[in-house]
């Protein structure tokens, strides 16, 4: 996956509808930089440098791919979507909404254009504060002491109210607090393992990922199929069920729910594609024994990719082993799941079509993977 690095932003406005447009901002950033994992309090404070009406100020922790230059310009747009203009003049004035980039990790940039920390922010009550509630144990990387000492040791005499109002996570637009259980499934490539990882970390799910890099049989199976499908098959029976199993069975009181990158069922799936029939039928009656009482899904969603979508996913991951997998076998596969699928009048369903969409790359196309996997039918 992309790297993933962690930002702090403050917020503030004094101009206009002020708590609305925070949450416009803290909106636009969900959309446009990334998953806000944390909002502070709002706090009521006097402008600062300049005689103006009071600001309404806020921080946010988010989690985002965009490089420091991009995540500015993403900043830069969606003040200037809420109404911010260029400043005609030197100094302070009121505004809309402001957007600072209070820390990127751990980095330390300076350039014309781009300072991160922000090099007043230590002097500033009303990014301390708000900050403070949501990071006090995090470090200053150039005054190594954490933001709650910076604010003990703030000099700045400024009177700043907590109120009672509370800022909306965007995330929280997405019910996946309904389920206790999530199965992301999909072809050869069509990005569940990505998927399931980019859920996981956003929402706050135990994570459960198919240990298919650890099967012996694998490489030998794309070279040989015939010769080593049932022993593939056989092995990939018994390690799904052992994982599967005890990741199911290990509560994590810390985790909202589960999300794995696969489904026990696949197993029956792809034998059907690699097994004579004779052999599929016995395979169908030991996997039918062995898997009776694992639990099933709360809601199995399918990626559907198209087979040249697929093949270039494929050849992006470098995986020697699957780099002679034919057009053919992996329609067999897909028509396989959707066999599978039409035949669960009971499960929980979601086909989801991304043959042209990134979500890895783009955040609009995770976020409209998202709305579909939380639509109602």
């Amino acid at each position: 996956m992309t790297n993933i690095k962690t930002i702090y932003i403050a917020l503030g406005s004094n101009k206009g509808l002020k708590l609305q447009n925070i949450q416009s901002a803290i909106d636009g950033i969900y959309e446009s930089v990334g998953a806000v994992q944390k909002i502070s309090k709002v706090y009521n404070t006097p402008a600062f440098g300049f005689e103006g009406d009071d600001f309404y100020n806020a921080c946010i922790k988010v989690e985002t791919q965009l490089k420091p230059k991009k995540l500015l310009k993403a900043l830069q747009n969606i003040e200037a979507k809420l109404g911010r203009t260029l400043k005609t003049s030197g100094g302070y004035e009121s505004r809309e909404i402001d957007l600072d980039i209070i820390f990127y990790e751990d980095e330390i940039i300076d350039e014309t254009s781009l300072k991160i920390p922000h090099p007043e922010m230590h002097k500033r009550k009303f990014v301390l504060q708000p900050l403070c509630d949501i990071a006090k144990e995090v470090e200053h990387p150039q005054l190594n002491k954490s933001i709650e000492l910076l604010l003990e040791e703030c000099e700045d005499n400024s009177v700043i109210e907590s109120i009672n109002i509370w800022l909306k996570n965007p995330k929280k637009a997405y019910a996946f607090g309904d389920y206790n259980y999530i199965a992301i499934e999909g072809n050869i490539g069509a990005g569940k393992t990505s998927l399931a990882n980019k859920i996981a970390r956003d929402f706050n799910a135990k994570l459960i990922l198919e240990r298919f890099k650890d099967n012996a049989f694998l490489p030998k199976f794309y070279k040989e199929p015939e010769r080593y499908a049932f022993t593939l098959e056989m092995s990939f029976l018994a390690d799904r069920y052992q994982q599967i199993s005890d990741d199911l069975s290990q509560l994590d009181l810390f985790k909202d729910f589960m999300v794995s990158d696969y489904d026990v069922n696949k197993s029956l799936i792809f034998s059907k594609v690699t097994l004579p029939e004779d052999e599929f039928r016995l395979y169908r009656k030991l996997f039918h024994q062995v898997y009776k009482d694992i639990a099933k899904p709360d809601l199995y969603v399918y990626l559907y990719q198209n087979t040249e979508r697929l093949q270039a996913n494929i050849k992006k991951r470098g995986r020697n082993y699957e780099k002679n997998i034919k057009d053919d076998y992996l329609e067999k596969i897909n028509a396989g799941y959707l066999e599978f699928l039409r035949s669960q009048t009971e499960m929980n369903v979601k086909i989801i079509d991304i043959s042209n969409k990134d979500f890895v790359k783009s955040r609009e196309d995770y976020l409209w993977v998202l709305g579909e996997i939380n639509s109602v039918d």
